[in-house]
């Protein structure tokens, strides 16, 4: 029984990754309309001279605060484990 759902899970993922694939859009074309509206209209928009930063910080900006809050909580979860273990070297 596990090796009959090993294998459609696997067929599943490969004709997915297949038809994934087989979707993408030729290289330097725009996928969406989405595009040409950012670039035409991200300066009047959000008074910003250069468009990655537009959509960065003013079209995705709950978004990026999202990444920066995990970020900055991964790396504070690093810190307080390697405090945590240097408390114990200390003590023994």
């Amino acid at each position: 029984m596990r090796q009959i759902v090993a294998w459609f899970v696997l067929i599943t993922l490969v004709a997915f990754l297949i038809t994934s694939a087989l979707l993408l859009h030729p290289f330097g074309y725009p996928p969406s309309a989405m595009d040409d509206y950012m670039i035409a209209r991200s300066q009047a928009e959000t008074a910003s001279n250069n468009v990655v930063a537009a959509v960065v910080f003013d079209y995705r900006g709950l978004d990026t605060l999202g990444e920066a809050t995990v970020l900055f909580t991964a790396v504070t979860g690093v810190l307080l484990l390697f405090r945590s273990l240097k408390k114990r070297e200390k003590k023994t």
